[in-house]
């Protein structure tokens, strides 16, 4: 199974509107809103009092890194501890 990956061109300043999100990671809207209800997953942000929910290109990718940490690897949490 690949890795989920945001294009390397896209700039992290950019915006990702919450239902873009969802089709990158291909995952439901549902589970995604599920998510952010439990505050687990990435950190959501409405601009200007408008209701639409954004997230930064860079949130993406940090929540991308650590959701795909394999956390069962003693190698791994060994070079996420330095």
């Amino acid at each position: 199974m690949q890795p989920i990956q945001i294009p390397p061109e896209w700039n992290d300043n950019g915006l990702l509107t919450f239902e873009d999100f969802c089709t990158l990671i291909h995952t439901p809207q549902r589970t995604v809103r599920d998510w952010r209800r439990r505050s687990v997953g990435p950190r959501w942000a409405r601009l200007d009092g408008c209701g639409r929910l954004y997230i930064t290109v860079a949130e993406a990718r940090r929540f991308l890194t650590s959701a795909t940490t394999d956390h069962s690897n003693p190698t791994t949490r060994e070079a996420d501890a330095s």
